[in-house]
C-alpha cells in the first residue's frame, strides 16, 4: 500500500534499536559516530550540501564511545548567538510529510517508537490512535491514546532543540535543511510529555534525561545530529558531554 511505511523506515527503526541497546551504566545505553567522510546517518536521510564528518551508524551499533568524543571534537566551539529571528516557522511548518509516506512525521515517530500500537481507521495505517510508551527519558511504560486531552502525554522531542540549534548554526542554513533538521528521525524521539516540557530548549550543560541509562545515547545522538548539520557546541556543552562520554562504556 503507498501509504505505508518505505524499507528505509524499517532499517531506521533498527538503527535506533540498536542505539538503545548499546552503551552506558546499566544495560539501555549507546555511543556513536567516528569521523570519517561517508555518513551512515545520510544514508538514511538523504541531506544535501551538508557536510559529512561521522560514519554514525557503525560506531552506534559497536557502542564506541571513544568515535563519539572524535566526532565531538570536530565540532566548532563558540559562544550562543542570540535568539532573535528565532520562530518555529523558521523551520518549516511543524511535522511535515517530509520524506512523502503519506503519514507526517509526529506519526512516523510514534509508529517508530511505540508498541502494542492501534491505528486510527482509514488513515491507511498512518494514525496512531494507541499505544505504549517504555519512554526513554523517565524508564517508565506510558499508555498513550490520541485525543484532545490525552495525547501530550506523549510528545516528540527533537533532541537538539529547534531554538538551540538556531543559536548554534541553524540560522546560516537553508530553509530546506531547517526542516529537514526539524523532521530528521535521528534527532527525533517519541518521550513522557512532562518531562519535555521540563527539557525546554536546554543543551547538554543545562539538561539530560533523568534515566542515567538513557543518557549516553542521547548526547551520543546530539553529537550525531549537531556533526550532520554543521552546529557547534558551547564549550560548557562540550565539557557536560565529554563528561557523561566518560560514563559510557
Amino acid at each position: 500500500m503507498a501509504h505505508h511505511r518505505s524499507a528505509g523506515w524499517l532499517a531506521l527503526a533498527a538503527f535506533v534499536a540498536a542505539s538503545v541497546l548499546v552503551g552506558c551504566d546499566p544495560p539501555a545505553t549507546t555511543s556513536s559516530p567516528s569521523s570519517s567522510a561517508s555518513s551512515a546517518v545520510a544514508a538514511s536521510t538523504p541531506t544535501p550540501s551538508i557536510t559529512q564528518t561521522s560514519s554514525a551508524g557503525e560506531a552506534v551499533a559497536a557502542g564506541d564511545a571513544e568515535a563519539v568524543r572524535q566526532l565531538l571534537n570536530t565540532l566548532p566551539v563558540k559562544g550562543r548567538a542570540p535568539k532573535t529571528g528565532y520562530e518555529r516557522s523558521e523551520f518549516g511548518t511543524a511535522w511535515k510529510d517530509v520524506d512523502h509516506n503519506g503519514c507526517d512525521t509526529r506519526n512516523d515517530i510514534l509508529a517508530r517508537d511505540l508498541t502494542d500500537k492501534v491505528y486510527k481507521p482509514g488513515t491507511h495505517d498512518c494514525v496512531v490512535a494507541s499505544g505504549v510508551l517504555h519512554d526513554p527519558y523517565t524508564g517508565t511504560t506510558i499508555h498513550f491514546t490520541r485525543g484532545q486531552n490525552t495525547s501530550t502525554a506523549v510528545q516528540i522531542d527533537h533532541i537538539v532543540a529547534l531554538s538551540d540549534a538556531w543559536q548554534k548554526g541553524a540560522q546560516q542554513l537553508s530553509g530546506d535543511l531547517r526542516t529537514q533538521l526539524a523532521n530528521d528521525p535521528l534527532n527525533l524521539l517519541a518521550v513522557d510529555g512532562p518531562t519535555n516540557q521540563q527539557k525546554s530548549d536546554g543543551d547538554a550543560a543545562t539538561w539530560l534525561p533523568p534515566n542515567k541509562a538513557f543518557r549516553c545515547t542521547y548526547v551520543t545522538h546530539q553529537v550525531q545530529v549537531k556533526a550532520k548539520y554543521s552546529l557547534w557546541v558551547t564549550q560548557a556543552e562540550k565539557a557536560a558531554i565529554t563528561n557523561q562520554l566518560g560514563t559510557c562504556s
